[in-house]
């Protein structure tokens, strides 16, 4: 077995390992690439993450052709068989591989779990090499149903976006969640300085003047393993996710509170914005996240902040803060291009529970803001449910508050039909999927 996958590239190796534990375990995607490719050169990387990413994101569209190729049930096939055809038809179809390289590394790997499940797969494959012009040229997305098999994203979660979205705009949409996500940095003001820190990285261009602070990577590196990062002169985040704190604009000397705080990258940029003056109450009810932000916070010269490990929910605190950051559980659906299985995660119950936590902790937030201060409501979905839904609900039964209207401030992200909002797509923007609103209460005795 070791000499047969001894001439497997380690990129395939990975992303069929990976594949198999997503698939057949339930583990999270990202967290299962990063450990299966430590130790990989910064090319096998990249390889690796497009082989996995892709073939966990076409799950729908690779089932399809798979059915009219192997004529039998999938479900009634091995997992390292079925996760075979997968990793090798992405290849085939979607990522433009060397075909006789894809075709044998693939039945390799499948010949190390299941010896008899290989001869099915490379007969499958080597039918689908000749047939791939044809096979995709099959797929429309001309109606819902269609469009769901054409980009692998759930027939629910198509037809949420036709609605909320218009058709054109969906299908840009779909189209994009399939693409690779951006790499961001966010340079930490606090350990450095943009112009220190852009010329050891492959910067493919600067955010914009909103987002001094962001640089977008055109080439791989291993942020996590620099020195860069462990200095905490940088942070990954996506643009998006960086105009947040920039929405709710903290000032050096400011009591600020940010709920659901973990992993940290929002908390520090905040601590960065207040030039690290001020107070900074970040809060996380798991113990282990919790630990892990205060790491965080301590890299990255986050003093101000105190970590508080707390149900955000049951919090309890006198309306004390100038800022207040709520970044609630959200079904994540502005993220499926950096967190490949979430779209397979998602669900419309799922969402309609998730608003009901989101209009909970915004009632908590606004408690906590004192009267003349503001708070920021922030979730990486795009989903009314959870956004604007969410937000004009609390707006209707909340005479002191008022939405501050960030489409000014920001017009080139403001939300179509709630100009107050902002809300960021992928295919337009090129980061993350997000909604952003900015609530302002009024002073005392207005």
């Amino acid at each position: 077995m070791a000499s047969r996958l001894a001439r497997v590239s380690p990129a395939r190796a990975c992303a069929f390992a990976v594949v198999r534990r997503v698939f057949e375990h339930g583990a999270y995607a990202d967290r299962a690439f990063a450990a299966a490719a430590a130790g990989l050169d910064e090319r096998d990387r990249a390889l690796a993450m497009r082989l996995t990413y892709g073939t966990v994101q076409r799950r729908l569209t690779l089932d399809h052709f798979a059915r009219s190729l192997v004529h039998r049930p999938l479900a009634g096939l091995e997992p390292p068989v079925l996760a075979g055809l997968r990793l090798g038809l992405f290849q085939i179809l979607f990522l433009s591989a060397a075909a006789h390289a894809a075709v044998h590394e693939t039945v390799e790997l499948v010949k190390a779990e299941s010896p008899g499940g290989a001869g099915l797969v490379n007969a499958v494959l080597r039918r689908a090499v000749p047939a791939a012009p044809e096979l995709l040229g099959s797929l429309s997305d001309a109606t819902v149903a269609d469009a769901a098999v054409a980009h692998s994203v759930p027939p629910w979660l198509t037809s949420l976006w036709w609605q909320e979205l218009g058709a054109t705009e969906a299908r840009a949409l779909l189209a994009q969640v399939n693409e690779p996500s951006e790499t961001a940095l966010r340079v930490n003001a606090l350990r450095a300085s943009v112009t220190e820190v852009r010329d050891e990285l492959p910067v493919a261009a600067h955010g914009a003047p909103e987002l001094p602070e962001a640089l977008v990577l055109g080439g791989p590196f291993d942020v996590a393993g620099s020195s860069l990062f462990a200095r905490g002169a940088v942070m990954p985040q996506s643009r998006a996710s960086m105009l947040v704190a920039r929405a709710l604009a903290p000032e050096p000397g400011h009591a600020v509170l940010d709920l659901c705080a973990a992993p940290g990258a929002k908390t520090t940029h905040l601590a960065a914005l207040m030039e690290d003056r001020g107070s900074l109450v970040a809060v996380e009810r798991h113990p282990g996240r919790a630990r892990a932000l205060g790491q965080t916070c301590r890299r990255m010269g986050a003093g101000c902040a105190e970590v508080r490990v707390e149900d955000a929910r049951a919090l309890t605190t006198e309306p004390r803060f100038d800022r207040v950051l709520l970044d609630p559980p959200c079904s994540g659906l502005g993220t499926l291009q950096s967190r490949p299985d979430r779209r397979w995660r998602a669900s419309e119950q799922a969402i309609s529970e998730l608003a009901e936590l989101q209009a909970a902790l915004l009632r908590v937030a606004a408690g906590a803001t004192r009267p003349g201060g503001s708070l920021v409501y922030s979730v990486c979905t795009i989903s009314r449910r959870e956004a604007s839904d969410v937000v004009d609900a609390f707006l209707e039964t909340a005479s002191a508050w008022r939405a501050h209207e960030l489409g000014d401030r920001y017009p080139q992200w403001r939300a179509a039909g709630h100009g107050r909002y902002l809300q960021l797509l992928p295919h337009r923007d090129g980061t993350d999927g997000f909604f952003i609103a900015r609530l302002d209460r009024a002073a005392q005795g207005e």
